[in-house]
């Protein structure tokens, strides 16, 4: 499976993991132009915020939004459902914690995962 330069940097043999056979596949086969292999890539980034956009349209939301914003809802969830740091930080794949931390500041309950008896009970 084909990975864009960058991923395949990062993670070199996430390629190979079967749940990269599931996302974000392109509909169809193509030859590629540097091997000459006929495989089925992933969408074009520009396709999935195409898209993304389109969703985002029909949902009637209307602040601009983008791709990138599933990843902060996600991070900003589990640290709302008391995940800790680390933890994010790891399913993220950030060196340092400190980037994980901007989550922090847009999350609704503790970072910690501990609750005040004054909160209202979910």
């Amino acid at each position: 499976m084909y990975l864009p330069t960058a991923l395949e940097r990062k993670y070199p043999k996430v390629g190979k993991e079967w749940a990269w056979f599931w996302a974000f596949l392109a509909p169809s086969v193509s030859i590629d132009p540097r091997t000459g292999i006929v495989r089925r890539h992933f969408q074009h980034p520009s396709a999935l915020q195409k898209q993304f956009k389109r969703a985002v349209g029909k949902a009637g939301i209307a602040k601009p939004a983008t791709i990138h914003c599933l990843r902060h809802s996600f991070a900003t969830h589990l640290l709302e459902d008391g995940y800790d740091i680390r933890t994010v930080q790891e399913l993220l794949g950030h060196r340092n914690v400190q980037t994980t931390m901007i989550y922090t500041h847009v999350a609704i309950k503790s970072p910690l995962g501990v609750r005040s008896p004054l909160d209202k009970p979910a």
